[in-house]
């Protein structure tokens, strides 16, 4: 397929192969889109592939590998002639005290979290600005909103999109360039099970306030309330929105939660305005 040849939406999406990836995959091939789909072993894409051949690329791609990510969106340009939305999924969980996280797992979470994200949308932001459109969608977490015991290490990755995301929408938006800030709740993908979920060597002491996470996450698995499928038509509803919102947060367990944080913030913030305001210079002096 030539560039010529390629028509509605180019979507590149990472972690493709599962959970919300291939969700949204899915949702943008119904859409009549090319899908580039990117993941570490894209043989697991063989049966994605088959249903569309021509409008589904398997690409192998891990996103914490720097030097391959400019070759694929390269790529992916040359063969279709544009990126309309780069869809940064890749991820996975970690659960653990902040004292229990070693320096390994908080780095190597930040790769796949933040700096590889962060690498490609840099990459795909010179065509989106060449052609004066396009969309990031950035699947975060109501983890990147708040957190809470034995998340420490997930949501600060999580939140570090978030706040370079939050610099990038003004930064592009006169560009014709949107960016969506996804914050789902429990869905049913495989994120709390299998191999997406890490474990921290846990520390007797925070059993107490840990405990609870580390087996109520793997044991949610499969029962979670959010539908995937769901969860990207509401993705793709926004992104065709004529005023897309910054963050959107899916699931009523993160709607609720989210409103729930910022109410709890907005009253706190309050309560002490008075001391943070007695910290100024005097007027006029």
């Amino acid at each position: 397929m030539t560039a010529q040849e390629t028509t509605g939406k180019v979507w590149l999406i990472t972690g493709a192969n599962s959970g919300f990836g291939q969700a949204i995959a899915e949702a943008a091939l119904a859409a009549g889109d090319t899908v580039v789909a990117a993941a570490r072993r894209p043989e697991t894409l063989a049966e994605l592939a088959a249903a569309h051949p021509d409008r589904v690329f398997p690409v192998r791609l891990d996103v914490t590998d720097q030097e391959r990510i400019p070759t694929v969106v390269a790529e992916t340009v040359q063969r279709h002639g544009r990126i309309d939305v780069l869809v940064n999924n890749a991820g996975r969980g970690l659960i653990g005290a902040v004292e229990e996280s070693t320096d390994r797992e908080l780095r190597d979470l930040m790769d796949l979290h933040f700096f590889g994200p962060a690498a490609l949308t840099r990459a795909v932001l010179p065509h989106m600005r060449a052609r004066g459109t396009g969309a990031v969608v950035q699947m975060s977490s109501m983890g990147g909103r708040f957190s809470f015991p034995g998340v420490g290490a997930y949501s600060a990755t999580k939140f570090a999109l978030e706040g370079l995301s939050e610099a990038l929408a003004p930064e592009v938006a006169g560009f014709g360039i949107k960016v969506l800030i996804v914050e789902p709740g429990a869905f049913r993908t495989g994120f709390a099970g299998g191999g997406a979920l890490a474990h921290s060597a846990p520390i007797d002491a925070y059993e107490p306030v840990v405990g609870p996470v580390r087996t109520g996450l793997p044991d949610s698995d499969g029962k979670q309330p959010g539908d995937p499928v769901k969860a990207a038509e509401a993705i793709l509803a926004a992104l065709a929105a004529e005023k897309t919102p910054l963050r959107l947060a899916l699931g009523s367990d993160a709607v609720d939660a989210v409103l729930g944080n910022l109410d709890g913030a907005r009253q706190e913030a309050e309560a002490w305005a008075a001391v943070g305001r007695g910290t100024d210079y005097p007027a006029g002096s």
